[in-house]
């Protein structure tokens, strides 16, 4: 899959999430413009940081668990974003080398540095594709080139879905991708939410509105619907920061101040 797409122009008049995040962790793989958009949002909340940290955390304790005590050797990992180590792929190998990783992104900046970063254990494979999320069957088609959808996989959603709005199927977006998994497979997720910090959230979103970003905030029984039908893990859909502290490695200390982000890990039965 990697490399088989055509070059596509990468546009830096506009600010991209991926970009956004990745100056938020600290990185360079950004433009002026999404730092732009950064400032403007951190004007409104400081926290913006502390929420891309903490959700980068999630998803590394959250593989941990998955590659660790529940075995799985699958990940499909959609809206991966510009490589932060450690990556998911990173993680997963290190319990167990063989693993196949398959990440999927939209973003041309995204599939250069991926090609050129992510890079697996030789008995493993990892794989990226470049593909919307809005199109399933296309995620799904590209990433059965490497995964086994007979066997267990873990499929990531990590800060992807408050892009999607409810308009655009993102409940059905989570069922056809679902649907398509075996039994034992699990669902690992993080969405934004309005429930801690409701006025900085509405600004924020009124913000990347105006850069051409759509954001989209939901409850806590919202992000349950996205959940439906599957087994959560304990300590159930919680603010990211506080999923599974005991499975932290390397974290800084956050700060006081909530994190707008709810995750949660559940296993399809």
């Amino acid at each position: 899959m990697t490399g088989t797409e055509p070059a596509v122009h990468i546009d830096t008049t506009r600010p991209h999430p991926a970009r956004v995040y990745d100056w938020y962790l600290g990185g360079k793989d950004n433009y002026p413009v999404d730092e732009a958009l950064g400032r403007q949002i951190m004007a409104i909340d400081s926290g913006a940081p502390r929420a891309a940290r903490s959700n980068r955390w999630f998803m590394q304790r959250a593989t941990r668990h998955l590659a660790g005590a529940a075995g799985i050797r699958q990940f499909l990992d959609i809206g991966t974003g510009i490589p932060t180590e450690p990556n998911l792929h990173q993680i997963a190998q290190s319990y167990a080398p063989d693993t196949r990783v398959v990440y999927v992104d939209n973003d041309p900046i995204v599939l250069r540095h991926a090609e050129a970063l992510l890079r697996g254990t030789p008995e493993g494979v990892t794989e990226y594709a470049q593909a919307d999320a809005r199109e399933p069957g296309v995620i799904l088609e590209q990433a059965a080139r490497v995964l086994d959808f007979d066997r267990p996989i873990a499929l990531s959603l990590i800060a992807l879905l408050h892009f999607v709005a409810d308009a655009d199927g993102a409940y059905d977006l989570v069922d056809t991708l679902v649907g398509a998994l075996a039994p034992g497979s699990c669902l690992v997720l993080s969405c934004m939410t309005a429930d801690f910090e409701p006025e900085n959230v509405r600004e924020g979103i009124e913000r990347y509105a105006a850069g051409g970003v759509t954001l989209v905030a939901r409850s806590h029984a919202e992000v349950s619907r996205f959940f439906k039908g599957l087994d959560l893990v304990d300590p159930g859909i919680v603010s990211v920061r506080d999923w599974r502290p005991d499975l932290a490695r390397d974290e800084e200390p956050l700060g006081d101040g909530p994190v707008s982000l709810y995750g949660g890990v559940a296993f399809k039965p």
